[in-house]
């Protein structure tokens, strides 16, 4: 049990919960058979299950550098060699429980997963560590819409809302760890802009992808609902970047874009699937 727990604390719980999360209730809104449903549901748990433990494995030895005592692996708890046969296996996992869902739905996940591998195995490092982020999360809605009997790639309107959290995502995750991260040589997008402006352009971010929401899932004036929603993403935007002009980064930020994250969810929810259009 110490095994699964060390592995599981190395998978990122809370974004992959999160994530699955969202992929269950964009399958929701696009009205996906309850088995389908279940597939899509799995087989992104897998896939957030395969990223997280490949990121820490990878990273094991720079976070045993600088004594990230956090880290289940680097901590020693688990092995590297057991997180990435586990990791190896999830990823595996993954791609069988989107096979049955259509060649689209697979190639998708196949993309998104390899984008988010890359990240780990080294674009992280660089001033493009940006770019998976908007690949994978713009691809992102599609996994739904790519599940249904008649599958379609998802809305334009649906890609940008995903590759804006993308971003926001991203810039705000690493915050908290930017110093540790330059003194092993990782320098990504967010520690060259810096912890508030990447804040402040992860907060636009946010509301970028709202706003791509309420106008692409209204097929004329935007309802009552829809208002509600984005005006509930925009006030956690303004929250977040506020908070990195006030005070000195934290996970805050992070949890705040997650909250964002399942706000669009609900947002999207609420369109009644019209990014499937």
């Amino acid at each position: 049990m110490r095994t699964v727990r060390a592995l599981w604390g190395s998978t990122h719980p809370g974004p992959t919960l999160v994530v699955t999360a969202l992929a269950l209730a964009l399958g929701i809104a696009v009205g996906l058979e309850p088995w389908r449903l279940v597939l899509l549901t799995l087989a992104v748990f897998a896939g957030q299950v395969s990223i997280g433990l490949s990121n820490d494995a990878i990273d094991a030895p720079r976070d045993r550098a600088v004594g990230r005592d956090d880290k289940p692996i680097a901590r020693g708890d688990v092995t590297e060699r057991t997180a990435w046969v586990a990791a190896i296996g999830a990823v595996v996992v993954a791609l069988a429980l989107s096979a049955p869902l259509g060649f689209g739905m697979l190639a998708a996940h196949a993309v998104f997963l390899a984008s988010a591998w890359a990240y780990n195995a080294g674009i992280k490092a660089t001033a493009f560590s940006i770019v998976p982020f908007l690949l994978s999360f713009g691809i992102f809605p599609s996994l739904a819409t790519l599940s249904m009997p008649d599958p379609r790639v998802a809305a334009p309107w649906g890609w940008v809302a995903g590759a804006a959290l993308g971003a926001a995502v991203h810039l705000t995750n690493v915050l908290p760890d930017l110093d540790d991260d330059r003194a092993t040589g990782v320098r990504g997008l967010p520690h060259r802009l810096g912890a508030r402006a990447s804040a402040v352009v992860a907060a636009a971010g946010i509301v970028v992808g709202a706003i791509a929401v309420l106008v692409g899932g209204s097929a004329g004036a935007p309802s009552v609902l829809a208002w509600v929603f984005f005006s509930a993403v925009a006030v956690v935007a303004v929250a977040t970047a506020v908070l990195a002009l006030v005070r000195p980064p934290t996970r805050l930020l992070f949890r705040l874009v997650m909250l964002a994250a399942l706000l669009l969810a609900a947002q999207l929810v609420a369109t009644g699937g019209a990014y499937a259009a």
